[in-house]
């Protein structure tokens, strides 16, 4: 991907559930893994010990959505696990764990965002938009990312609105040409 412009595709759900069917929906129409990543909360309220731990390769996750975790950890190869200020402890499984963690290791601080709201930004998501996500997060919500050419963004976000996601949005790849990018740069759906 690092020759052709990059696109993403953000699918909003409210359970744990219709995120985990987006996943499997994309992977069984042949989606690349390497180009999915989910993010949300890595707990919800209880009264029982949440957490993780590693096991070679496989992650074991404690709390509500631990086996929703866990299983798609292994299936994204890897991720991570960070308490964001004003939301909370969040996971970002897939590709797109790097690039939060690029901008955690990195310091990056874009216009008060947070580590993930600037990894967000740096692909090219309008500071407005990531606001969003971020919020549908800190509700409890999950966010499903695809990343790829205009062409499979396009098809995955057909993919992903048969879903029925709570918000669904392509954005166009942060570019410094505006001819290289041929997609629109956020175009809702719903």
């Amino acid at each position: 991907m690092a020759n052709n412009p990059t696109n993403a595709v953000v699918a909003v759900y409210d359970s744990h559930e219709r995120a985990e069917n987006a996943i499997r929906k994309l992977v069984d129409s042949k989606i690349p893994m390497e180009k999915l990543s989910v993010i949300g909360k890595g707990y919800h309220t209880e009264e029982k010990l949440v957490g993780f731990y590693n096991t070679g390769d496989r992650v074991k996750f404690w709390g509500k959505f631990g086996a929703f975790w866990g299983g798609l950890w292994g299936l994204l190869a890897g991720g991570l696990y960070m308490t964001v200020p004003l939301i909370g402890p969040v996971v970002v499984l897939g590709h797109f764990a790097a690039m939060v963690l690029a901008a955690i290791e990195g310091a990056v601080v874009t216009g008060g965002l947070s580590a993930l709201g600037a990894a967000l930004f740096s692909i090219g998501i309008p500071k407005n938009t990531v606001l969003q996500y971020e919020q549908a997060v800190k509700a409890d919500g999950f966010l499903v990312l695809v990343q790829g050419t205009a062409e499979e963004a396009e098809r995955a976000r057909a993919l992903l609105n048969a879903t029925a996601p709570k918000q669904i949005d392509m954005h166009c790849c942060k570019s410094k040409r505006a001819d290289e990018c041929d997609a629109p740069k956020v175009k809702a759906v719903g």
